[in-house]
């Protein structure tokens, strides 16, 4: 979504910019970049996992690997992806941090042959360090400079086996080495993986991810009833069940008998488990029929969504980069109530949207909560500075800018 958004940002500035996907199709809930539509996906999710497990593969025809490659049978394998497990995770991550003599190295000639020949590129930028393997030949063989974003790699890393793991952190710091600049979404993000690549990460430029604001407006009026959001991937680490605890506090012993929660995101077949056990848990407590859950929403049922609350929290229990969904949120007027970690201290100063808890702690999430419910001056105060603090320093034209100004003198450099 970050891709998309900043891709369509410079296209609209006169750049000439692609998106290229890579393992699956571009999932996303705004309209793509103009013309996305016809850019092959390169090293097809499918294709990749059975050349790693089957030699054969390796050597398919063209034919199989077309339909392999196929954007419907893609979009399947996404849903399923809880299916791979996580030795397969830090095998395939270890290939491809070591492009230049892995398995993989047919579809690495191929994208790298699409590259020279179709787009000839003035920059290259890789959406996430994952694919920092990548850096070195694309600057060698198309002798242009690369940029690599951070975003939230260290969640996905920390949770392979070892050796895969220690592995796949060293290996990474190696070949970023080679990059030509790298971004974070956040001061908090950049100095946290200063801290785990090493001291040759010296400098992390900063630009924060940004929004198209079309339709994020904010509502004429307040809902009717207290509504409390939550807008992220319905799994443990993004706090769902920190969320659900809070509530059950916030309708329980504080007493609140009016409060709605709504459940937003995400959902694979992967979550279903966590997203049973805590249908059961809201259940016990006699609050199934003031809790909805809304999985997979379209963009304008997402919209729809965040203008009918009346605060919203993604209590996320790790190193959370950035934190999209703040953004959308405070887009639409709505009060934000965040833990006091990862990058949400950072996002609520920028902006004065809301308010940080003590993280980790439910019952602090749910004080917050039913003394911001019983204050509508402040939550109206609150509201109107975010979606200030939005407009000013994370629409998609403050992000496209920011990024322009850090790659300028690469791009001078390739002119």
């Amino acid at each position: 979504m970050r891709d998309n958004a900043l891709a369509r940002e410079l296209h609209r500035c006169g750049h000439e910019v692609v998106i290229v996907p890579m393992y699956l199709p571009l999932i996303l809930d705004e309209s793509e970049l103009e013309g996305l539509a016809g850019v092959p996906v390169f090293f097809g999710g499918i294709n990749v996992y059975l050349q790693q497990k089957v030699p054969l593969f390796r050597r398919a025809p063209a034919f199989v690997e077309r339909w392999l490659n196929a954007r419907g049978l893609l979009r399947w394998a996404a849903r399923h992806s809880h299916m791979t497990s996580a030795r397969d995770h830090g095998e395939m991550t270890l290939e491809m941090l070591n492009i230049g003599t892995s398995r993989f190295r047919k579809e690495w000639e191929k994208l790298l042959d699409w590259l020279a020949g179709a787009e000839k590129p003035h920059l290259v930028c890789l959406s996430n360090a994952l694919l920092a393997g990548l850096v070195g030949e694309l600057k060698q063989r198309l002798g242009v400079p690369v940029v690599v974003f951070f975003q939230g790699e260290d969640m996905f890393l920390d949770g392979l086996p070892e050796p895969f793991r220690t592995q796949c952190w060293s290996t990474m710091a190696q070949r970023l080495t080679t990059a030509d600049l790298l971004m974070a979404p956040s001061r908090f993000y950049a100095d946290f993986m200063r801290s785990r690549l090493g001291a040759t990460m010296d400098s992390i430029e900063v630009v924060p991810n940004g929004i198209h604001l079309d339709d994020f407006e904010p509502a004429p009026s307040p809902p009717a009833s207290p509504a409390i959001g939550y807008l992220a991937r319905m799994s443990h680490e993004k706090g769902l069940e920190q969320l659900v605890e809070a509530f059950v506090i916030l309708a329980g012993e504080l007493g609140d008998k009016t409060t709605r929660l709504s459940i937003a995101g995400a959902a694979t077949a992967g979550d279903q488990r966590l997203i049973d056990k805590l249908r059961r848990r809201l259940a016990a407590a006699g609050l199934a029929s003031r809790v909805e859950w809304l999985p997979n929403l379209t963009r304008e049922k997402k919209i729809k969504m965040l203008r009918g609350l009346t605060l919203f929290s993604v209590p996320a229990i790790y190193a959370e980069a950035f934190g999209l969904y703040l953004i959308e949120a405070m887009a639409c007027g709505v009060a934000v109530v965040q833990p006091a970690s990862a990058a949400f201290p950072e996002l609520i100063q920028a902006t004065g949207g809301g308010i940080c808890v003590a993280p980790g702690e439910p019952a602090a999430l749910a004080h917050a909560w039913q003394r911001l419910l019983a204050s509508p001056a402040e939550r109206a105060a609150l509201g109107r500075a975010g979606r200030l603090g939005v407009e000013q320093h994370f629409s998609a034209a403050k992000m496209g800018a920011r990024f322009c100004q850090a790659t300028e003198r690469l791009t001078r450099a390739t002119d």
